[in-house]
């Protein structure tokens, strides 16, 4: 017996190149289950084409180099074991690796797999202040790793968010006891930006603003903390980052107080900012993505799957085969 290659399919493959090509189409503008019932294929068959076109991806990917990469977790199910690190490119807006797990081996898998090229031409890494996060870094780049650290404006802020929620809780509290409900259905007034408070909250939001709050205190440290990210010059954004923190850590509101300290703490990837100027809101895009898809496709079998269809849709891959 010999075997041939064939010029219009791969070895082994059980579709012609012209077929996969349309194949990949129809999986890119819909979802799995339509596009089987569309090309007539199984479950099966229709993840082996996707596999096979990220394969042939990555492939022609070879070694790019990626100045500056976004590192977010994502849950792809119930429990503290079903999440993901998904490692973008910001640059391109694209995934660059879908990793399970959230550890801190996780992220130094996906560097280690690196060339020392493609290491030394990262320049900046922007993440959450998750410390498995910041400990691969350092492990990876253990002269300069905080250097390159980066930490999202989102999540930043989402530190001072939640400690808004938290001083509206305790006042809501102690003005129930008191009689009044004051604050009652008002948790998600105090999350929105002075800007982007719909219209129907403002004549609310104005009264109670104006009513001597613990809370209203809150939301406006949260609010001038915001300002840091405006400024162009770095020398500027310590001065105001110093008023703020003595502002935050005498307002006598606990829950603020040690988001101060928190934020102290994680200062050096705060000011990187002015440095690299990035922010983590193309992987924040990518994640909200990615739930979509997951929704779409009710679940996967397992995370090699679910690491080949985030591949396909959001790779940026070159997957189409070269036909005859």
């Amino acid at each position: 017996m010999r075997r041939v290659r064939l010029p219009w399919a791969e070895p082994h493959a059980r579709f012609t190149l012209l077929f996969e090509g349309f194949a990949i189409d129809v999986l890119l503008h819909t979802s799995i289950q339509a596009a089987r019932r569309i090309l007539r294929v199984s479950w099966d068959e229709a993840y082996h084409l996707m596999e096979r076109a990220v394969t042939r991806g990555l492939r022609r990917k070879g070694c790019k180099t990626i100045p500056v990469i976004g590192v977010d977790e994502k849950s792809v199910g119930k429990g503290q074991r079903n999440y993901v690190t998904v490692v973008s490119d910001l640059g391109r807006g694209t995934v660059e690796e879908v990793i399970v797990g959230r550890s801190s081996r996780s992220l130094e898998t996906y560097f280690q797999q690196l060339t020392p090229q493609q290491r030394d031409t990262i320049e900046a890494v922007s993440m959450d202040m998750s410390s498995a996060y910041i400990s691969a870094v350092e492990k990876t780049w253990p002269e300069d790793g905080r250097d390159k650290i980066v930490f999202d404006r989102f999540h930043v802020m989402k530190q001072l968010g939640d400690a808004v929620d938290k001083v509206r809780r305790q006042e809501h509290k102690a003005l129930l006891r008191a009689g009044s409900s004051l604050l009652t259905g008002t948790r998600y007034i105090w999350l929105y930006a002075r800007e982007n408070l719909p219209e129907k909250y403002w004549n609310r939001f104005f009264r109670l603003k104006d009513a001597d709050l613990k809370t209203a205190r809150a939301w406006a440290l949260k609010e001038n903390i915001r300002k840091l990210w405006d400024y162009k010059c770095s020398h500027w954004a310590w001065h105001h980052w110093k008023r703020w923190f003595f502002w935050a850590t005498h307002s006598r509101l606990e829950p603020v107080r040690k988001a101060a300290y928190t934020l102290k703490n994680h200062l050096y990837g705060i000011m990187n900012y002015f440095k690299h100027r990035i922010t983590n809101g193309a992987a924040e895009g990518i994640n909200s993505r990615i739930a979509t898809l997951l929704k779409t496709a009710c679940g996967f079998r397992n995370k090699a799957r679910l690491r080949i269809a985030i591949l396909f849709h959001f790779g940026g891959l070159e997957m189409y085969p070269v036909t005859h």
